[in-house]
């Protein structure tokens, strides 16, 4: 296979040039402008494209096992095929949760079915009640890619003081869901303006920052390479930007609906535009590119959380939080960061490959010579409108946006997994 004409833009090794790639048996073999097509070759025109390599989602929600009906591995990764994804990391509130080696196991075999490379995390305490620690040695030398019990908040301190350690030791990280239940009337949708129009209590930026001060602290003290996820709050970029200088190995998580939406979504999209943490203010949406643009904030992740529709058109205060978001997360990417300057090309690329392999401890694939074929090729002004998703689930406050970005293919392992 031979991929002409594209301008490959490599976040791993910072190459930004208009180049052939050659691909044999799954490798990357031949890297220049005008490679020869040998006989028999496949050649996929990518005149106009950028070839980057594959994306990494470090935060989704495949509902396998348990809550299938919502979406499955299967599905989900044609969803990550779809939307330019080579890599996912799982979060582990399946049903039972990843807390035990049986439920491992059978993620990262059915994964393994699908074309791409799925990863899981394990979840930090049995249950995800917060209470007990998991076996997490046993759980890392079974290939858990971290720890989280993402969903829910730890509040018990002392549980999570010796997750910390513990994950220090054995190298891998913990990634933190900060919302503290006190500071929330009702999940969902910000305390403010628009929950007070709706009469609806509404979960107030305190939750968030409050968790975030601690767990900085926190990390700071033992060293533990810690994620903030899906970051929401302005007071909580700071945060995390102030750990940062004191020397905390602190990452933190943006989403692109927390930096192309504000609490006003809600008015329009209802059910649609709930999630955890809530959307909130335009001041909140600018600190969070801030924070991307300074380097605070490490990854865009989609916390790709499908729902039925009959949850979904559920009332407000029944629905349950959470939109998917693989399909749409590179086109918000390039219309809200890299059109307005925010962000350039090769930026959103690394928060949205490199930097999430490089917290994960995973081996990147550089295009270079030698490297495993994990690319995806798109064209960054080609539109298409968001709708018709792969994913089982359709929960998207996106739909009918037309957005920049079209994929023309993903590749992973040197086979095409996904082409328009």
């Amino acid at each position: 296979m031979i991929i002409k004409g594209g301008r490959i833009v490599d976040a791993f090794s910072g190459r930004d040039e208009i180049a052939d790639v050659r691909i044999e048996r799954g490798i990357i073999t031949g890297i220049g402008r005008t490679l020869p097509v040998s006989e028999g070759e496949v050649v996929l025109d990518a005149s106009g494209c950028v070839v980057a390599a594959g994306l990494m989602d470090a935060h989704v929600h495949f509902r396998d096992p348990g809550l299938t009906y919502k979406e499955d591995i299967e599905t989900g990764a044609a969803a990550a095929k779809r939307g330019g994804f080579t890599t996912v990391v799982c979060m582990a509130n399946t049903k039972p949760p990843v807390d035990n080696p049986d439920t491992l196991k059978y993620v990262l075999e059915k994964g393994a079915q699908t074309g791409i490379h799925v990863r899981t995390c394990a979840t930090v305490t049995r249950g995800m009640q917060g209470r007990e620690l998991v076996d997490m040695e046993e759980l890392a030398g079974l290939g858990a890619a971290g720890f989280t019990d993402d969903g829910l908040p730890i509040m018990n301190e002392e549980v999570l003081l010796q997750a910390f350690i513990t994950a220090k030791e054995l190298g891998l990280p913990v990634s933190l869901h900060e919302e503290d239940p006190l500071f929330i009337d009702a999940p969902g949708v910000n305390r403010g303006v628009v929950s007070e129009k709706l009469d609806y209590g509404g979960a107030d930026r305190t939750a968030e920052d409050v968790m975030v001060a601690r767990d900085c602290v926190l990390a700071l003290h033992t060293g533990a390479r810690v994620c903030i996820q899906h970051i929401s709050s302005a007071n909580s970029v700071e945060i995390v930007r102030t750990f940062k200088k004191l020397g905390a190995d602190i990452h933190a998580e943006a989403t692109p609906h927390h930096f192309s939406l504000t609490e006003d979504a809600v008015l329009e999209k209802g059910t649609l535009a709930r999630m955890n943490p809530p959307v909130r203010t335009e001041e909140d949406r600018l600190a969070i590119i801030e924070g991307l643009r300074d380097g605070t904030i490490d990854m865009i992740v989609t916390d790709h959380a499908p729902h039925s529709a009959e949850e979904k058109a559920k009332p407000l205060g029944e629905a349950p939080s959470g939109i998917i978001g693989l399909e749409t997360s590179l086109g918000l990417g390039l219309q809200m960061l890299v059109q307005p300057g925010h962000l350039s090309m090769m930026e959103l690329l690394r928060l949205m490959s490199r930097n999430p392999a490089e917290f994960y401890g995973l081996e990147p694939w550089p295009i270079t010579e030698g490297s495993v074929a994990d690319l995806v090729v798109f064209h960054p002004e080609e539109t298409w409108t968001v709708g018709n998703f792969a994913s089982k689930a359709s929960n998207s406050p996106f739909i009918g946006r037309e957005l920049p970005g079209l994929i023309h293919y993903t590749i992973c392992d040197g086979k095409i997994v996904y082409q328009k």
